[in-house]
């Protein structure tokens, strides 16, 4: 039903108001008596053979939402009525910011991807703070973290910190998001050097906590084997809990859609389909040179339970939807679960 009809009509018009649509009529089902027991019938898979424990956490099951479709944490307890095993929130900054300018989410229809050049639009620290509080506590949340565009680039860990802090008692785990295409000053975030001081400052804060909080770092689908040696060195180095594999792309090789049609779009962040088989490279790389020495979170062009098992066989102990979740439908989530029973 979904992809026969709800689909097309939602797919005819402006992906980025539809967006905000869809959220709206989520929220606005979910009040109606009733409800939430007729989402938990459709989508969810309750089984204690799915449950995985991975850096201190216990997740009631592997699949998870990806950041960017929960940005400001307005979402995350009516989307546990669809089958999540965990929700990761934001990308949060510390000051809200408007992102880049529209137009600027368009989608692949032909390769099942979408291309988005938003720019860390949130509403902010205190926003998402004040959406936390409202947790019901019925899933795991993670906080994805990034810096504001307009910070310097001698200020960008002073961003980070900031965020950690601040979101350290409602979430549950961190990733520090600092592969997105979409920002700007993006070469800095992606050097070693600067990541090793990144990494550490945040870790430091974190052992002022009573309760410390896992890492993770989220990694570019674009990386070169040896950038992923450093990555495996820096994770041992720092004793991060934990990489997510992968963010969006910048590579358009080998799309149906036209080079008219991409020129037209511009620059952006791919994903969906035409990421998951360089994705899950990077995931097998990452557990195969590490020899899986530390946690790996799937997540890019999962769009079957084929697609979610293919990353857990390279390596991954948890997966995320995004896109899959857009094109498949809330019944990707159930799909997966049952294969995995399987």
């Amino acid at each position: 039903m979904y992809k026969s009809i709800i689909r097309p009509v939602l797919f005819s018009f402006d992906p980025e108001k539809i967006h905000y649509f869809t959220f709206s009529l989520i929220r606005n089902l979910s009040k109606f008596p009733g409800m939430k027991p007729v989402f938990k019938a459709l989508y969810v898979v309750e089984d204690k053979r799915l449950e995985r424990e991975l850096f201190g956490l216990k997740f009631k099951n592997p699949v998870g939402l990806a950041a960017g479709f929960d940005k400001n944490a307005v979402l995350y307890n009516e989307l546990a009525n669809f089958g999540f095993g965990f929700i990761e929130i934001g990308t949060v900054t510390p000051k809200a910011q408007a992102g880049n300018p529209k137009k600027r989410l368009f989608r692949l229809k032909d390769d099942k991807g979408i291309i988005n050049r938003m720019g860390f639009n949130n509403e902010g620290l205190e926003a998402a703070i004040t959406q936390l509080k409202k947790n019901k506590g019925q899933l795991i949340i993670g906080g994805n973290i990034g810096k504001n565009t307009q910070t310097l680039p001698e200020d960008y860990t002073k961003d980070y910190l900031a965020c950690f802090n601040a979101l350290h008692p409602y979430v549950d785990y961190f990733v520090l998001n600092v592969s997105c295409p979409n920002v700007g000053s993006h070469a800095k975030l992606n050097d070693k050097d600067y990541l090793l001081e990144l990494i550490s400052a945040v870790q430091k804060a974190n052992k002022t906590f009573r309760k410390q909080k896992p890492i993770l770092l989220k990694i570019a689908p674009d990386l070169n084997h040896v950038q992923l040696d450093e990555i495996i060195e820096l994770i041992a180095e720092t004793s991060l809990d934990g990489v997510i594999a992968s963010n969006t792309s910048v590579d358009r090789s080998g799309l149906k859609t036209s080079d008219a049609r991409l020129k037209a779009i511009g620059n952006g962040g791919l994903s969906g389909q035409p990421i998951k088989e360089k994705s899950t490279k990077v995931i097998k790389y990452l557990a195969d040179n590490s020899h899986k020495a530390f946690p790996i979170i799937g997540v890019g062009g999962i769009h079957s339970a084929a697609d979610a098992l293919e990353k857990i066989e390279a390596g991954a102990d948890l997966v995320q939807v995004y896109t899959g979740f857009i094109y498949e439908g809330p019944s990707l989530i159930k799909q997966i679960n049952k294969a995995l029973l399987k």
